[in-house]
């Protein structure tokens, strides 16, 4: 487990879908978040979440492009990870551009960079 956080299986995390009385719990890059009480603040709309509660939101939040303060706020938001094992779930194809984006400047140019090599080569 990571420090005092609580591990949850993303089959725990659905039954967090907003409905039915249910709190709204959403998953952003492995990460727990209790969105039921910010909900109705959400700039955008109360819509916009829950529209994943109980599931995966990541590639939608990261898409958006969302604030350094939207990031601050759903930091306080944060109630558990998620265990390994669903994780490794998450970590499909399509979130490959969202990981190049965490690289630094440096990475990223020298991935390019060697990208371009690999084109020269192979024609």
């Amino acid at each position: 487990m990571t420090g005092n956080l609580i591990e949850y299986t993303l089959p725990e995390v659905a039954l967090h879908n907003g409905k039915e009385g249910n709190s709204s719990w959403v998953v952003i890059r492995d990460v727990v978040y209790d969105v039921t009480k910010y909900l109705e603040d959400h700039p955008g709309g109360s819509d916009l979440i829950a529209e994943f509660a109980g599931k995966d939101g990541t590639k939608e939040f990261e898409d958006f492009g969302h604030s350094s303060d939207a990031i601050r706020t759903l930091k306080t938001l944060q109630i558990g990870v998620l265990v390994a094992s669903d994780q490794a779930k998450n970590r499909s194809g399509s979130t490959r551009k969202q990981d190049e984006a965490y690289l630094s400047q440096e990475d990223a140019l020298k991935r390019k960079r060697s990208k371009r090599r690999m084109f020269i080569l192979c024609g």
